[in-house]
């Protein structure tokens, strides 16, 4: 059995219909003024998820989104055959965690940045529960798409969480275990459905990787 516990937990659900422009008014206080103006949607909510937690320079964090920024993608695609020179920066800008750390001037130990659709979870538990470092962030979200969507290339909501792990069950509000074991690969929870998970506090359970997964509450 391998487990951590959750301590600082913070999740993002904005209204449907937010913009980036909203949310940087809505969240102007959580970022330097210098890096709020360039700053995605994804990257205001993943800063504001983000904010408070207890992070060092020791510490890893583990970065999973399946589509990353794809509004803003969106944004200087629709801008042609006149490519827009601010909207192709927004497109190529470092990812939505990034913004955050090189804003906050936030060293790391070390990024595991994660891009998948039906295991993402998972894989992003496991490389939470295998790093080495004593405390890491479990960070999460996706930007809601327009067009895209009929594609299959964009989230249907905007979305961001952040959540520290560590292997002390003191104090901590929630834990992850990982049971390894002979199962059949189960229905994992998406990126979206976990992250509701976290926000109402419900427990979680399925079997995947070589084992079983509980998310409870304590």
């Amino acid at each position: 059995m391998i487990e951590r516990f959750i301590h600082h937990l913070r999740v993002e659900l904005p209204a449907a219909g937010e913009t980036a422009a909203e949310a940087r008014v809505r969240l102007a206080d959580k970022f330097p003024r210098t890096a709020l103006r360039r700053m995605t949607h994804l990257g205001l909510l993943l800063g504001s998820a983000l904010d408070g937690a207890p992070l060092g320079p020791e510490d890893a964090l583990v970065y999973a989104s399946t589509f990353a920024e794809t509004r803003s993608l969106e944004n200087f695609l629709l801008s042609f055959p006149a490519a827009s020179p601010l909207l192709f920066q927004a497109s190529i800008h470092p990812g939505g965690v990034q913004q955050v750390l090189v804003g906050r001037q936030q060293p790391v130990a070390r990024l595991w940045p994660l891009a998948a659709r039906a295991r993402l979870v998972e894989q992003a538990l496991l490389a939470t529960l295998l790093e080495p470092a004593a405390r890491v962030a479990l960070v999460g979200g996706e930007e809601r798409g327009t067009w895209m969507l009929e594609q299959h290339m964009a989230a249907p909501r905007a979305f961001a969480f952040a959540a520290v792990l560590t292997r002390e069950a003191a104090g901590a509000s929630g834990r992850v275990e990982f049971a390894p074991g002979a199962a059949p690969d189960g229905t994992p929870p998406s990126l979206e459905d976990f992250s509701n998970a976290l926000a109402a506090r419900s427990a979680l359970g399925w079997t995947g990787a070589g084992g079983a997964w509980t998310l409870e509450w304590l």
